[in-house]
C-alpha cells in the first residue's frame, strides 16, 4: 500500500515550500522585485564584490548572473563597474535605490514570515533552519529560474 503524501516527508516539504514560495513571492511582488533579485540585494547589502564572487555566494550560474543583473542595472538597483585593478573583474554594487527597495523588501518578508512561522517559537525556528541547512540539495542539477 501506498505511502500517504503528508507520510513522505519529501512531498511534505515540497508542498509547504510551495506555498512558503508563493507567500514570499506575493510579498515580494508589492515591492515590485522577483526572489532571485531581492536575494542578489541581500547579497550586495554588505558592501561591493566582484560579479564571479557574487555568482559563487549565490550559487548561480554566471550567465543567469549576468541577467540578473541586467535587470537590476537597468532598474537602477545595482551597478556594475570595472575593477580598476583588473581590467578583467567586474565590481557589483548595490545603488542607493538599491538600498531602499532592500528596505522594502525587508519589511515585506518580515510580514510573511510573522504569518508563515507565527506558531513557532523563536527555538523551533531556528531548529527548522538547521534542520533546513541539512537537507541535501544541489541547486546545480536544478533550474530554479533566474528571472
Amino acid at each position: 500500500m501506498a505511502a500517504h503524501p503528508t507520510d513522505r516527508l519529501g512531498f511534505l516539504l515540497s508542498f509547504r515550500g510551495e506555498l512558503t514560495g508563493a507567500r514570499i513571492r506575493a510579498a515580494l511582488g508589492v515591492v515590485g522585485l522577483h526572489p532571485r533579485k531581492a536575494m542578489t540585494l541581500m547579497r550586495l547589502a554588505p558592501g561591493a564584490m566582484s560579479q564571479r564572487e557574487l555568482a559563487a555566494v549565490m550559487e548561480v550560474d554566471p550567465s543567469q548572473l549576468v541577467a540578473i543583473l541586467n535587470e537590476l542595472e537597468s532598474e537602477g538597483l545595482a551597478e556594475r563597474r570595472r575593477d580598476p585593478a583588473d581590467r578583467r573583474r567586474h565590481i557589483v554594487e548595490i545603488t542607493p535605490a538599491g538600498a531602499e527597495a532592500l528596505e522594502r523588501v525587508d519589511s515585506a518578508v518580515s510580514a510573511a514570515e510573522r504569518e508563515l512561522f507565527g506558531d513557532l517559537s523563536a527555538a523551533e525556528q531556528a531548529v527548522l533552519r538547521g534542520l533546513l541547512d541539512r537537507v541535501v540539495v544541489d541547486p546545480t542539477d536544478h533550474d530554479c529560474g533566474a528571472g
